[in-house]
């Protein structure tokens, strides 16, 4: 349901709060008659939906002479907002005061808790988790949530085939670090009152977390970007630079790119053939997308049958050799301000894959090209040195460790089948790039990745299409009530 806010009506769902209000004497001098008259008023705070994705706290205040009808209003607003059970009542906050630029605190209180002050949410209680930072503070929080819950239920977490358990507690995050790449990539903008305004009002966005594994070893989780090469080459070079702040990003990608290393492995993968569509489509993930909620459907169906076959070992897998400049992985389209599409347009939140893109051995003006794609509406794969695939599984080990680990040759002839050993000397480089974990290093160079669908879920509803303006949207939600 709705409810109209002067000449647009606003649902239930986006409502923040609803208070009784004291007139004052410059509100009351609105006619004759209301002098003599002791009015009674409540005010209606409400989301409010601005440009490119932004929300905004807005309020109208009403009025009436009958005290009886106000009161009326005012309770029956206030159980319809009892009803909205996705609505967060304690939250447990952790700030990160040194992330990206270091304006967590001052984020948080002066724009984040006077909104959680007026929900009256509680942050004081542990029930859902907000963390206030970058990707790397979520990260952190994902991690010891999850790990928690597998702990608990008795998972493995260094099988790389143990099935998690789903985390019921949801994250939100307060961006404040420097990409802020999964709230771009799930709300649209990295905006702190859009966020907040999200966990108000209980949104609720599922996730697909990768789990990395070496050796029967549990590494990290990932939930936007593994990155080899280009990525994990950038990473570690910036890493020595943290006291140059977030431009140490822009100098060792400037730097990164024009040393121009490759790095040459084995990659072996499983197609993700339970989901829609593919990464050449032009079909975003956005807010109640179909392709996910198919996926959660496939999810619930085999949780109801405990004696469902694993198919893992059946499906084929796939093996490509080469010379990378870039081997990328992601669970969402990892968009941000300076990359508007990201790297994988078309890649989804909660379908249960990850989109691996393999970025070969080219010129650097050929490179530079493909980057440069990720910043205008080209398609950035529609070139011969790049593949795209929608993938479920997927491993990789880097030249250097085919020849000198005996237990990844095991692997190998297991899964990729006979390395080839007569290679031709040549000039590329034999030394090991770095994985990017989601902005944490990883050093191993044999990994084997695999997609939990929905393992997480964030405080988020998706990217919303773009309203044309504020009226068409409030226009939609009045045809909605009728």
């Amino acid at each position: 349901s709705c409810v109209p806010t002067g000449n647009c009506f606003v649902p239930i769902s986006e409502i923040i709060s609803v208070e009784e209000t004291e007139l004052n004497k410059k509100q009351r001098n609105i006619g004759k008659w209301q002098k003599m008259t002791k009015l009674h008023a409540f005010t209606v705070y409400y989301v409010k939906k601005a440009r490119n994705h932004r929300w905004r706290c807005s309020d109208v205040t009403f009025w009436c002479v009958d005290e009886h009808l106000c009161n009326q209003w005012i309770q029956a607003l206030k159980e319809l907002l009892e009803l909205q059970k996705s609505r967060p009542k304690q939250l447990l906050v952790y700030i990160n005061p040194y992330g990206g630029k270091r304006q967590g605190k001052r984020i948080y209180e002066q724009k984040v808790a006077p909104l959680f002050s007026l929900a009256s949410i509680s942050t004081d209680v542990v029930s859902d988790v907000v963390c206030v930072g970058g990707d790397g503070m979520f990260s952190e929080v994902m991690h010891g949530l999850i790990g928690r819950i597998q702990k608990d239920s008795g998972i493995d977490q260094n099988n790389p085939k143990a099935s998690l358990v789903q985390c019921n507690i949801r994250i939100g995050i307060i961006p404040a670090g420097s990409t802020d790449c999964i709230c771009y990539s799930t709300v649209g903008i990295s905006d702190p009152v859009t966020s907040a305004l999200h966990i108000i009002v209980g949104d609720c966005q599922p996730l697909d977390v990768s789990s990395v594994h070496h050796n029967n070893t549990f590494l990290k989780y990932s939930v936007s970007l593994l990155g080899y090469g280009f990525y994990g080459d950038i990473l570690k070079d910036s890493e020595k630079k943290r006291w140059m702040g977030p431009i140490r990003y822009d100098y060792s990608g400037f730097k990164t790119f024009l040393s121009h290393h490759y790095y040459e492995g084995t990659i072996a993968y499983q197609p993700a053939k339970h989901t829609l569509g593919s990464p050449r489509d032009k079909d975003s993930c956005r807010t109640g997308c179909y392709i996910c909620k198919k996926s959660e459907q496939q999810l619930a169906e085999q949780h109801k049958d405990c004696g469902l076959k694993h198919e893992e070992g059946e499906e084929e897998w796939k093996v490509i050799k080469g010379k990378f400049l870039a081997i990328n992985a992601v669970n969402m389209s990892c968009a941000c301000p300076r990359s508007p599409k990201g790297l994988s347009p078309a890649a989804h939140l909660a379908d249960g894959s990850a989109d691996l893109i393999l970025v070969r051995k080219c010129s650097r003006f050929d490179f530079l090209r493909y980057l440069v794609r990720h910043t205008n509406q080209d398609d950035q794969f529609d070139f011969p040195f790049v593949d795209v695939y929608r993938v479920k599984n997927f491993q990789f080990t880097s030249k250097l460790s085919e020849d000198n680990e005996s237990n990844v040759m095991d692997i190998g002839k297991k899964r990729f089948g006979q390395f080839c050993r007569d290679h031709p000397a040549c000039c590329c480089n034999i030394v090991n790039s770095t994985w990017n974990c989601d902005g944490e290093t990883l050093d191993s160079s044999a990994i084997e990745v695999r997609v939990h669908c929905q393992l997480m879920k964030l405080f988020a509803r998706g990217i919303e299409e773009n309203c044309k303006d504020e009226a068409a949207y409030r226009q939609s939600s009045a045809e909605q009530l009728l």
